[in-house]
């Protein structure tokens, strides 16, 4: 989640940006399948390009290798979820608004870019430890900025407590939508989704954002609460000391 394809790395070969743009997604949006549901080890170069309509030599023409086919790919849909979530995290309303919008837009883009949370979702558990570094270095460190100046935003406003550390929230918070993101496009958390709030959960969506948004501002404001129900009890209990 962040923001925008010119903020992102190149792994492609020049040759891949002068073909047509129909070319260019048709390729993208096999290796993305491909990738996502046989993960990158598995993942075959050949049936990428039958599937593509492209040869293998064609593919070798705009890429390096396999990993710079599924680091593009990888780029390529994370630009598109940026794009999707990541503007209305810096919109122009309150914190709360804000976190509403982005809920409502994880549910509606897991659904229709399933592939690409499912390809998410894969390289969580990619073996490789420096395509891991990298992915994890590239795709994270914006919406890691967005989410922390977020709610530094709102704890100056005087909206949210002022005793938790940005940082922190910003990574509890992030984990939270990506649950989210697997809960509605992945097989293993849709099952666990249901076991946990119904089999019904993924047609209540209205249910779901109302419940996080509890969840969230739970977090956000119950040391700010905590510390008033304590004064009130004190306040109570110096009348009655007083009577």
């Amino acid at each position: 989640m962040g923001a925008g394809d010119e903020n992102q790395p190149v792994y492609h070969k020049k040759t891949f940006e002068n073909i047509p743009e129909e070319k260019r997604r048709r390729i993208l949006a096999v290796a993305i399948g491909e990738f996502a549901n046989k993960g990158f080890d598995n993942a075959n170069i050949n049936v990428i390009a039958s599937k593509a309509g492209v040869s293998v030599g064609s593919l070798y023409k705009y890429f390096n290798t396999k990993q710079d086919l599924f680091l593009t790919a990888v780029h390529h849909g994370i630009s598109i979820l940026e794009d999707t979530i990541g503007p209305l995290s810096q919109a122009d309303m309150d914190v709360r608004e804000k976190l509403e919008q982005i809920i409502r837009a994880v549910q509606t883009s897991s659904r229709q870019l399933e592939d690409l949370i499912k390809l998410y979702n894969e390289m969580t558990s990619e073996n490789n430890a420096e395509l891991v570094r990298r992915i994890s270095q590239d795709m994270e460190t914006v919406s890691a900025a967005v989410y922390t100046k977020m709610i530094r935003q709102a704890q100056e406003e005087g909206l949210i407590r002022g005793d938790i550390d940005p940082r922190m929230f910003a990574y509890l918070l992030d984990n939270l939508f990506m649950n989210l993101q697997f809960s509605y496009a992945c097989g293993y958390y849709q099952e666990r989704f249901k076991i946990y709030a119904g089999d019904d959960i993924l047609s209540r969506d209205d249910f779901v954002v109302e419940q996080m948004l509890k969840f969230i501002e739970g977090a956000f404001t119950m040391a700010q609460e905590k510390t008033a129900l304590n004064q009130q009890k004190s306040e109570a209990a110096g009348e009655t000391l007083s009577r």
